[in-house]
């Protein structure tokens, strides 16, 4: 079985909210390569937006059940992983939300290697020599 362990420290989500967002009824997964680290890690976040304590609370338990049921299996070695937890998240079923987090990581594995690796801003440039100049 993989090794998890948790985001924790600020720069850390926010090298994660740089990577790969797969928004998911029940959440929304954000993930990128940290090559620094050669275990699965991840990190658990919800807003005010979702409620109050004790619903934030909740969604956040939720989260790291279904993370630690679906990430050791779907999950990749040397990848940081961020749920962000939606008011949704309390609605579904925890069935559901296992689906949701599971294929939100199958699509972020399934983006072509040239653009999970990119540097950011680059994602959207055009390929090849283009030039500026109109002339």
């Amino acid at each position: 079985m993989t090794h998890l362990e948790r985001l924790r420290i600020r720069p850390d989500f926010l090298a994660a909210a740089k990577g790969e967002k797969k928004p998911m009824p029940g959440l929304v997964l954000q993930a990128r390569v940290n090559s620094d680290h050669n275990h699965i890690r991840y990190g658990l976040t919800a807003s005010k937006k979702v409620g109050n304590a004790v619903a934030r609370n909740r969604v956040r338990r939720r989260l790291r059940v279904a993370a630690e049921q679906i990430l050791p299996h779907s999950g990749r070695r040397g990848f940081d992983y961020v749920l962000i937890g939606r008011q949704a998240t309390l609605a579904r079923t925890f069935r559901d939300l296992l689906k949701d987090l599971e294929s939100a990581i199958k699509r972020i594995h399934d983006t072509p290697q040239g653009t999970q690796n990119a540097p950011q801003g680059t994602q959207n440039e055009p390929q090849g020599n283009v030039s500026s100049n109109s002339d």
